[in-house]
């Protein structure tokens, strides 16, 4: 993969690449003690952030410390190892079952705003501890332009855990999402699939994680588009509208929007909340 400005595009120059050389690479976290140890050597490559300096002495008795070798012994392993696994499942309740007002959609629905912290990450009078924790377990990038909600602009990304029981979604459950017509998106709508345990695109043998309006999709009589989410794939043409899941495998979906339209700020189409298919 050649590496180049989008400014060069017509007449690229590359100056660079990226080559797994074969093996396979995963843009998750490791877990256990891998995860310090990762850590510990990103900050002694990556610079120290202003508003990280507090964290950053959390860390020195961990025995992460800048431009120090990171060295734990038998005591801090095991420590560390287990504190790994609780930190990750407090990010996964935090993120998961979140409790931030600004991720609110509408009364008696299980879809939320999946990014609803600031760019910057600050508040008037605080900085958006719980906000950018959840998303940036869930995530990567935070742009003013993912949050349509609030601009009217860009993209609205909306994520949900849950089915419309408030059952947690489970790769061995068939589903079905229900898009009502005329979408209020003036690009394109899509759902896409991720693996709860990676929060990366869904890995299924078929390679499809995602459907969206741009795709040959089957609409229904009203122009509506039901979308299947789950292990047995639909008969006939309704395959098209289908992204496989696995036994035993959690996993959740965005919805985004490009380019939201009026309809959907102002609340006059909702999205419903998916279904168990029997």
């Amino acid at each position: 993969m050649w590496l180049y400005p989008y400014a060069e595009r017509a007449n690229p120059k590359p100056r660079g690449y990226i080559t797994t050389d074969g093996k396979a690479w995963m843009g998750a976290a490791p877990q256990g003690l891998k995860y310090w140890e990762l850590l510990a050597d990103t900050i002694n490559r990556e610079p120290v952030a202003e508003r990280d300096r507090f964290f950053m002495a959390m860390l020195k008795p961990l025995g992460i410390e800048k431009d120090k070798p990171f060295k734990p012994d038998e005591r801090q392993t095991t420590l560390l190892t287990e504190a790994a696994l609780v930190g990750e499942a407090m990010a996964r309740a935090n993120d998961f079952s979140k409790r931030l007002e600004a991720a609110h959609y509408v009364d008696g629905s299980h879809w939320e705003y999946a990014t609803v912290s600031p760019p910057d990450q600050r508040r008037e009078y605080y900085d958006d501890l719980d906000g950018r924790a959840a998303w940036f377990y869930e995530a990567v990038t935070n742009d003013i332009a993912m949050h349509g909600q609030l601009t009217g602009k860009g993209q609205i990304y909306m994520a949900t855990y849950k089915d419309k029981d408030g059952d947690w979604l489970d790769g061995g459950t068939n589903y079905v999402l229900h898009v009502p017509p005329d979408a209020p998106a003036e690009s394109f709508w899509s759902l896409t699939a991720y693996e709860v345990s990676t929060r990366t695109l869904i890995n299924n043998k078929f390679g499809i994680a995602d459907r969206s309006s741009r795709m040959d999709l089957v609409m229904n009589a009203d122009e509506s588009v039901d979308i299947y989410i789950g292990p047995d794939k639909p008969a006939g043409d309704k395959a098209r509208n289908w992204i496989p899941t696995e036994p035993g495998r959690a996993w959740f979906p965005y919805f985004r929007l490009y380019s939201p339209k009026q309809a959907f700020l102002n609340k006059t189409w909702v999205l419903p909340d998916i279904e168990k298919v029997e």
